[in-house]
């Protein structure tokens, strides 16, 4: 049995949470909470910071893990909801911008 963590509104685009997911998949919890410590992208840091120490957190409360043998066993980031935005050009003519945001799922499961 797992636990599972959601965040469903990070206002980054998929592919950019994907990249720093990659960093931390199959690790212990420990560690992946180092790796983000010191990772370049920090708001995306953040949030799977946020989310794992919410998964120890739960973990803690229950008493059913071992708090030292957690590893991320699934991370993925999927597309949220689309912002669509107007960018005034030349002419009167109007250019869509599209603000993605990505929808993060944490699993943290015993080794």
């Amino acid at each position: 049995m797992a636990i599972s963590v959601k965040n469903n509104s990070i206002g980054v685009a998929p592919n950019k949470v994907r990249a720093v997911c990659n960093l931390i998949r199959n690790k212990k919890a420990s560690d992946a909470l180092k790796i983000l410590r010191f990772c370049e992208k920090r708001e995306i840091a953040l949030v799977l910071t946020k989310l794992i120490n919410s998964g120890l957190a739960i973990a803690a409360e229950s008493e059913k893990y071992d708090l030292d043998n957690l590893v991320i066993g699934t991370i993925y980031a999927g597309e949220g909801v689309t912002l669509k935005r107007i960018m005034p050009r030349a002419q009167g003519r109007a250019f869509r911008i599209r603000k993605r945001t990505s929808k993060v799922t944490v699993e943290l499961k015993e080794a």
